[in-house]
């Protein structure tokens, strides 16, 4: 539940972006010389951004592009600016039985991998099979739990069939479809087409610096024209205060940065700030496996104890809202009443009523067991690192000691199962996405599947329900459900969800964003449509 690692917990339902959080800071050094943008002393056709993350591998057959624009590769659909789906490498939305179990694709007629081979629906059917395929390291395999089968009828037509009716299944054909003859033809999980991919997108990875930056380059064979922007610069940069520096340097021509950062480029008449609204939030695990944590009073107390409306004012500057589980207050699947106010007093009387007293120091104590549990954040996210410390301050009014400690994810995923964590997670598109790998008892210790090996029954048979039909009413009822439990037994305190700011060099025409999931820096933002942009005055495409 990173922002960025293989596995999310959502399903961003599963755990994937499938990216890993295993970026490092990188020098402050151009991150492309002259290949950078503009700004950074390169051409006005070439753009350099700075993101926070990167991914552990490029392949679709492990995670990577899952939920579409991957910019190296297309899906069968895609997200419009308005965020719902249109055709990309399908000539149209699917056609869908009576019964919603068969979907059926009509493909794109004259697409070319980057490499000049053909696409064909035998690459659709490689694709989806091999994800399903056991053998394959795809951790957000569960997000195909409905697909029974995929075939080709020629060339051109592709038949999923379903297990049972699965409402949101064209959201997950915008999946990115990889080459059957380049991938199938090695090992899927090590072989070189993990870090040099050949897809049908509008970019070719050109190079990839692990830990420092991604690098690519237009695709004249895109189905879709040729991008305007010639070449585009990934550099990961973990650290928020560095990638602020080297946005005000020139270094970069945008970069996604926290508010306080982005409020300091408010003032400069050559860069706009861009927000997005998000399904991003971001929690505290409570980890069953630990004698304070566990405790179902903690939880409530502390769910109660946190106060999420400073956390937006004072942290987020605004741009957000209080979070009381993973789905945000303005959707429509959101349950009304399963609010959360901030009452210190009712966090001190639940902790009373269940036994933990206050010690001498004022820190409660149960049974020899003293309130006290530590609390980890990736080290350089600043957002986290604030929540964090707002955090452990709230419960220290309510008599629980919370010991906030950053680390990398190498030192915090070892400790998941014992130790709490301010995580993240969150995607759009359907409550099952989000829900369903945060919350299943049995993905408990699956990556960052359930980080806080929730175990909740009544959940596990709501979740069942909410994913196994299409009618809409049984679906709200189900999520209903699960909502209101968490209210009785929180496996998560849920803070906020926050609006990605971006701020990016006012040079081109056609930037804007669209609702985001957590994570986001690859295929989100401002650049989520890089390949549409143009240089201000020139033609456009």
């Amino acid at each position: 539940m990173n922002a960025r690692s293989a596995r999310s917990i959502r399903g961003l339902a599963a755990a994937a972006l499938a990216t890993v959080l295993a970026g490092t800071a990188a020098a402050c050094s151009k991150p492309g010389g002259s290949s950078g943008g503009a700004g950074a002393g390169g051409a006005a056709d070439a753009v350099t951004v700075g993101i926070a993350y990167e991914p552990e591998s490029l392949s679709p057959l492990l995670g990577y592009g899952r939920e579409g624009n991957s910019k190296i590769f297309d899906g069968l659909l895609a997200h419009g600016a308005d965020g719902r789906l249109t055709p990309a490498l399908a000539t149209a939305l699917p056609e869908v039985s009576a019964d919603g179990l068969t979907y059926t694709y009509t493909l794109r007629r004259g697409v070319t991998f980057s490499d000049g081979t053909p696409f064909t629906a035998k690459d659709v059917v490689f694709t989806y099979r091999t994800i399903l395929d056991p053998k394959t390291n795809n951790p957000a395999r569960t997000e195909l739990d409905a697909l029974k089968d995929v075939r080709a009828e020629g060339d051109h037509t592709v038949v999923f069939t379903l297990k049972y009716p699965y409402a949101p299944f064209a959201e997950r054909t915008v999946h990115a479809i990889a080459p059957a003859g380049i991938a199938g033809a090695q090992d899927v999980n090590s072989g070189s087409f993990t870090t040099k991919p050949v897809g049908t997108g509008p970019y070719v990875l050109v190079g990839w610096s692990k830990g420092e930056k991604l690098t690519f380059k237009a695709n004249p064979r895109h189905w879709g024209g040729e991008p305007k922007v010639k070449r585009l610069t990934m550099a990961v940069v973990k650290d928020d205060d560095v990638r602020a520096t080297r946005l005000r340097a020139g270094d970069l021509d945008g970069a996604i940065l926290p508010p306080a950062l982005a409020r300091t480029f408010a003032a400069d008449k050559g860069m706009k700030t861009y927000a997005a609204r998000t399904y991003d939030y971001r929690t505290v695990t409570l980890p069953t496996h630990h004698a304070v944590t566990g405790d179902t009073a903690i939880r409530r107390a502390l769910d109660v104890a946190v106060d999420r409306q400073a956390m937006v004012d004072k942290i987020l500057d605004g741009t957000g809202k209080p979070a009381y589980g993973p789905v945000p207050t303005d959707s429509e699947w959101f349950t009304r009443g399963t609010e959360r106010r901030h009452d210190p007093d009712a966090a001190r009387r639940i902790l009373d009523e269940a036994g933990w007293k206050p010690g001498k120091d004022g820190i409660r104590v149960k049974d020899g067991v003293r309130a006290a549990f530590p609390l980890w954040y990736p080290s350089g996210d600043k957002l986290r690192q604030d929540h964090a410390l707002a955090y452990a301050s709230d419960a220290k009014k309510a008599g629980i000691d919370i010991t906030v400690q950053a680390g990398t994810w190498e030192v915090i995923q070892p400790r998941m199962k014992h130790e709490a964590v301010l995580a993240g997670g969150g995607a759009p598109g359907d409550p099952d996405f989000d829900q369903y790998p945060l919350l299943l008892s049995s993905l408990a210790g699956d990556g960052f599947n359930n980080m806080a090996s929730y175990d909740n029954p009544t959940v596990d048979k709501a979740l069942e329900a909410g994913r196994r039909t299409d009618d809409r009413a049984a679906r709200k009822a189900a999520y209903d459900t699960i909502q209101r439990e968490l209210v009785k037994n929180p496996g998560y305190t849920f803070l906020t969800h926050i609006d990605h700011l971006y701020v990016l060099a006012d040079r081109w025409d056609g930037p804007s964003t669209l609702v985001e999931p957590h994570d986001h820096g690859l295929a989100s933002g401002p650049w989520w449509n890089v390949e549409d942009w143009t240089p201000k005055g020139a033609p456009k495409k």
